[in-house]
C-alpha cells in the first residue's frame, strides 16, 4: 500500500525550475544575496524592511500606472480583432443612469438573486464530518437555504460480518491516510470532490430553485471540479460531471440570463485589462471555450466521460462570455461571466451591486448570501454542534485535533 505522505509527486505536481536569472529579474537581487543571513533584519526593529516595502510598493504602482497608458491605446482597440473574438468584444463605458435603473428595476426590486455557498470538515480519528451548506438571497430577503452532511468512517460493523475481520480492515485502511486535520487526496471525499457537489448545488440552486429572472453566481460559470467531475467515479462512470452538464447546459442554454463574478481568477493578463479600465468601464474579452478545453484536454476521465466533457465545452463554451469590470476609482477590477445576448446588462447589473461597496467593487448580494450561510451552517457554529456530539457521547476531547483546543 502506498503511503501517500512518501508516494513520488506526478509531473502535474512538480514545481517549474526557475533560474537564477529569473529569479534576479523577479526579486531584484540574488537568491545568493538571500540566503546570507547578514542581509536580514536584527532584532525586532522592522523600520528597514519598512522603507524597502515602502518604496517597492510606490514603484510597483508608478510603473503599473505607467502600463495602463499603453494598454489603453494599444490593447484595448485589439479586443475586438484578436482571433475568436466574440462579437460584443470591446471597451464599453456605463452611465450613472443606467447604474441607477439597474439597481431600481433590477436588483432592489428582487429580479437578482445570488447564491453562495460554504463547507465545513471536523477529521477525528472516528469520524470526518463533511457540512454543505447553500444560500438563495435577493434584496427582498433570504429566500432559500439548503444544508448536508456527510459521514465518513473507517469502522462500520455490519449485522453478520466478523467483527476482527473488520478491525483489521480498519487497521489497513488508517495506515494509508493522512494525518488527521490534513487534506488527504486519497480520502473517499477530496476537496476537489467537497467542492464539486458545493459548486453542483450552488448553480443547481441557481437554476431550479430561483424565480428571478437574473441568477446571480459566486465563481466561474463552470468551474474546473465541475468540468473534471471533481475525480468522483462510480464503476467507471463520472455521476457528478454527468450532472452538472445537464445542469450547465439548462442554465447556459435555456435560461441564459446568469452573471457569475469570482473573487479571483488565474488569469493577471486579463486582471491587467481590467486594472486599465476606468470607473463604470467594462470589457467583453473573449468566450470561455478556451479555458475550458485547457481544463477538459489536461483532465482525467473514467469510461466515456471524456467525450461528455469535450461535447460540454463546446455546446456552452461559445455562449459564455468573459469580461472584466471596475465599478469606482478606488476599487480593484472584477472579472465577470455572462451570455453573449445578455452581456451587457449583466455587466451594468454587476457593477451596478458593486458600486454599493465603494471600497472593495465587488457585488453586495453575492456578499450578503455569503454572511448567511455561514452566519446559520459555517465553521463556528458546525465546531459547536460537533463538540456538543461528542460531549453527549462522553469523550468531549478525547477525540479532539490539536489545533482546535488551542
Amino acid at each position: 500500500m502506498t503511503d501517500p505522505a512518501t508516494s513520488s509527486p506526478t509531473p502535474d505536481d512538480v514545481p517549474p525550475v526557475i533560474s537564477g536569472d529569473e529569479f534576479r529579474d523577479q526579486f531584484g537581487e540574488d537568491l545568493t544575496d538571500t540566503l546570507d543571513l547578514g542581509t536580514w533584519q536584527q532584532g525586532a526593529d522592522l523600520a528597514g524592511l519598512n522603507r524597502r516595502l515602502q518604496a517597492e510598493v510606490t514603484d510597483a504602482v508608478a510603473q503599473e500606472r505607467e502600463a495602463v497608458a499603453f494598454i489603453r491605446r494599444e490593447v484595448f482597440p485589439r479586443l475586438a480583432k484578436q482571433q475568436d473574438a466574440p462579437a460584443a468584444a470591446g471597451v464599453y463605458q456605463a452611465t450613472p443612469e443606467l447604474i441607477e435603473r439597474a439597481l431600481r428595476n433590477s436588483l432592489f426590486n428582487g429580479c437578482v438573486e445570488a447564491c453562495d455557498g460554504t463547507v465545513s470538515e471536523h477529521d477525528t480519528l472516528v469520524l470526518t464530518v463533511t457540512q454543505l451548506g447553500v444560500c438563495l438571497v435577493s434584496y427582498q430577503g433570504e429566500q432559500l437555504t439548503l444544508s448536508q452532511r456527510l459521514f465518513r468512517r473507517d469502522l462500520r460493523i455490519g449485522v453478520g460480518r466478523d467483527p476482527k475481520e473488520r478491525v483489521r480492515e480498519l487497521l489497513e485502511r488508517r495506515l494509508g491516510r493522512s494525518a488527521i486535520g490534513v487534506p488527504d487526496p486519497h480520502d473517499t471525499l477530496s476537496e476537489l470532490a467537497r467542492r464539486g457537489i458545493m459548486g453542483y448545488a450552488e448553480r443547481a440552486v441557481l437554476l431550479e430553485q430561483s424565480s428571478a429572472p437574473w441568477r446571480l453566481g459566486h465563481g466561474s460559470v463552470a468551474p474546473y471540479e465541475l468540468l473534471t467531475g471533481a475525480g468522483v467515479m462510480s464503476g467507471g462512470a463520472m455521476p457528478l460531471l454527468d450532472a452538472a452538464a445537464k445542469m450547465l447546459r439548462a442554465l447556459v442554454l435555456d435560461h441564459q440570463q446568469f452573471i457569475f463574478v469570482p473573487s479571483a481568477i488565474a488569469d493577471r493578463w486579463l486582471m491587467t485589462v481590467g486594472d486599465a479600465l476606468r470607473p463604470l468601464e467594462y470589457a467583453i474579452v473573449e468566450s470561455a471555450e478556451r479555458r475550458m478545453a485547457a481544463v477538459v484536454d489536461s483532465g482525467h476521465y473514467g469510461r466515456g466521460s471524456d467525450e461528455i466533457a469535450t461535447k460540454l465545452v463546446k455546446d456552452i463554451g461559445p455562449n459564455i462570455v468573459v469580461g472584466v469590470f471596475r465599478a469606482g476609482r478606488g476599487a480593484p477590477a472584477q472579472a465577470f461571466f455572462a451570455h453573449p445576448d445578455h452581456a451587457h446588462e449583466a455587466a451594468v447589473i454587476a457593477m451596478a451591486d458593486s458600486v454599493l461597496q465603494e471600497h472593495r467593487g465587488f457585488p453586495m448580494l453575492i456578499n450578503i448570501a455569503h454572511h448567511v450561510v455561514n452566519a446559520t451552517m459555517g465553521h463556528d457554529t458546525f465546531k459547536q454542534t460537533i463538540g456538543a456530539a461528542y460531549a453527549d457521547a462522553g469523550a468531549a476531547f478525547r477525540f479532539s485535533p490539536e489545533r482546535e483546543s488551542r
